[in-house]
């Protein structure tokens, strides 16, 4: 007896390619996709994960799954429902346009019994008993359902709260049948996302395959390029040369246009984020270093300090060797782990926790002087040239610092567009030129990858969070921190000369 992959096998192979320069020729399948297919189908599995770059045909590859689970190919359940989730109607539209597509293959017979919808919502009907609906990421279209086939599409990038609604519906669903359900997208922004955490976290029922490359490669590097995109050699989507030339097309670009390509074309785990961020990945990646400089002359120390819910930060740079350092500290309660789960970044506080990077202070607030103490402490036997900290706080950072008796020179910086545009250009300037290193930092990292930079009229910068709940507080010491430094070198290769006039 011929099993399910063999039969899905069997049936998409039987289609026609339907649109592209192959349109119209018979459908043949890589040998990533065949790897899936067996991978997908196989007894046990009731959830399977792909992720593959930008353009490998993974969308086409599903829609053709979807249309066998309709015409019953391998499962012969009465009244079938197969539901295609998406981040909006739109999106979901580009599956429904191959359904429709392969479906034009199909013997005139079959054809002639089924119906393609547009409104009120995408359709495709079986003898009126059979259907398949795309449904927007909203959670409440999909109460209610009891699908035998689920398609989640480009699911790394729907929204956290909506997506995860939908999300869950159609995966309760599914045991009411003992439906099957497919996950495909590119890769997520990060390791926390909940399509991320499908590939990495081993479950039982669960098959994932993932095409992705090391991360920090050049962009261009063609063995990663063809691990991320499997399809380009058996003549899937875009050739090969054609990847490389967009990738050293990206490299000349930067910005935006790299971290993009990395995302969808490397499938790298980057953010997206299209606005203007402080530092790109690759920016911050070429200021890691494996081997930190000395603590060499005095250090800048920049703080920012939190509330119940932000993290309190502090930057420990010395502008003499480039040397940076970051902690970050939050309260005790909640824990490390549900303020992660809050924060929608999983469990990344307790992987800084045991990295040494981040650690808890006080009960639901930190304490500012018996923190100030722990940040002294940090740096004590060297000399501290200043602290930086935000004047918003100048108060409270003030009656703190008198308590602890620290005498260190102060300076306040303010976090609008006037302090923050100079602080913001100068630290961005002293990354660029190579003059800050740091060890790997997932505090760092993560801080980076949530700030984002905003302008006013005149071009000014002021920095900003990307979302709602992204923790920026290491990379603000750290800006404030760096910038003071580059003011003090500055200073101090000033000319001493001195005209006199007579």
């Amino acid at each position: 007896m011929a099993t399910d992959a063999t039969l899905a096998t069997r049936f998409l192979t039987s289609l026609e390619i339907p649109e592209g320069p192959l349109a119209g020729r018979p459908l043949k399948l890589a040998p990533f996709q065949k790897s899936f297919l067996k991978g997908a189908l196989a007894d046990g599995v009731n959830v399977a994960c792909l992720s593959v770059g930008r353009g490998n045909g993974k969308t086409a590859l599903s829609a053709g799954l979807a249309l066998g689970a309709l015409l019953g190919v391998w499962d012969a359940q009465p009244r079938r429902e197969i539901l295609i989730g998406a981040r909006t109607r739109d999106q979901g539209r580009i599956a429904w346009t191959y359904i429709e597509g392969l479906a034009r293959s199909l013997p005139d017979d079959i054809r002639a019994r089924l119906q393609f919808r547009r409104s009120p919502i995408l359709s495709v009907t079986l003898d009126n008993e059979h259907e398949i609906r795309v449904l927007p990421a909203d959670g409440k279209s999909a109460l209610g359902t009891s699908p035998t086939f689920v398609l989640m599409d480009e699911r790394g990038h729907w929204a956290l709260d909506r997506g995860d609604s939908l999300e869950h519906a159609l995966l309760t669903g599914l045991g009411k049948r003992g439906g099957r359900a497919l996950i495909i997208s590119t890769s997520a922004s990060d390791d926390s996302h909940p399509f991320s955490r499908w590939l990495d976290e081993a479950q039982v029922g669960v098959f994932s395959q993932e095409h992705r490359p090391a991360p920090s490669l050049p962009a261009d590097d063609r063995e990663s390029l063809m691990l991320a995109n499997p399809g380009a050699e058996a003549g899937i989507g875009a050739s090969v040369e054609w990847l490389k030339a967009q990738g050293r097309r990206a490299i000349a670009r930067g910005g935006s246009t790299l971290t993009s390509y990395r995302l969808f074309h490397r499938n790298e785990r980057v953010s997206g984020e299209a606005r203007d961020v402080l530092l790109t990945t690759d920016e911050w990646l070429n200021c890691e270093v494996s081997d930190l400089p000395a603590r060499e002359g005095a250090c800048v120390i920049g703080v920012d300090l939190g509330g119940s819910a932000s993290m309190s930060a502090a930057a420990f740079f010395w502008p003499a060797t480039g040397r940076l350092e970051c902690l970050g500290t939050f309260p005790s309660k909640p824990s490390l782990l549900d303020r992660g789960q809050a924060d929608g970044v999983s469990a990344r506080y307790c992987e800084m926790q045991d990295r040494g990077e981040l650690d808890v202070l006080g009960e639901q607030t930190v304490p500012v002087a018996p923190w100030l103490n722990e940040v002294a402490r940090h740096v004590q036997g060297y000399e501290v040239a200043a602290i930086v900290a935000d004047r918003y706080k100048q108060a409270e950072l003030g009656e703190a610092i008198d308590a602890t008796g620290l005498r260190f020179p102060i300076v306040w910086r303010g976090q609008g567009f006037r302090d923050g545009g100079e602080d913001c250009e100068r630290f961005r300037r002293a990354a660029f030129d190579g003059q800050v290193k740091s060890k790997p930092s997932l505090l760092l990292r993560s801080a980076f990858a949530d700030a984002v930079c905003l302008r006013d009229p005149a071009n000014n910068l002021k920095l900003a969070k990307a979302r709602s709940n992204g923790r920026i507080d290491a990379a603000a010491a750290t800006v404030i921190a760096v910038a003071q430094g580059a003011r003090m070198v500055g200073r101090a290769t000033a000319t001493k000369g001195r005209m006199a006039w007579g």
